[in-house]
């Protein structure tokens, strides 16, 4: 009965799957933020290099 007891009292999963939480969530709004910075640059570098052919 004592095992139940600790069982329940116990919050080392609980806070583990927090964190994974906390980190999934990081990770999702790394990688939306990352490919909005990848197609901007996309169209800097386009722009860039157009502009250099026009000039050649």
């Amino acid at each position: 009965m004592t095992f139940f007891k600790n069982m329940i009292r116990d919050e080392q999963g609980a806070t583990a799957i927090e964190y994974g939480l906390i980190a999934a969530l990081i990770a999702v709004a790394a990688i939306t933020a990352m490919q909005s910075l990848g197609n901007s640059l996309d169209d800097t570098f386009g722009t860039v290099s157009t502009k250099l052919d026009n000039s050649i």
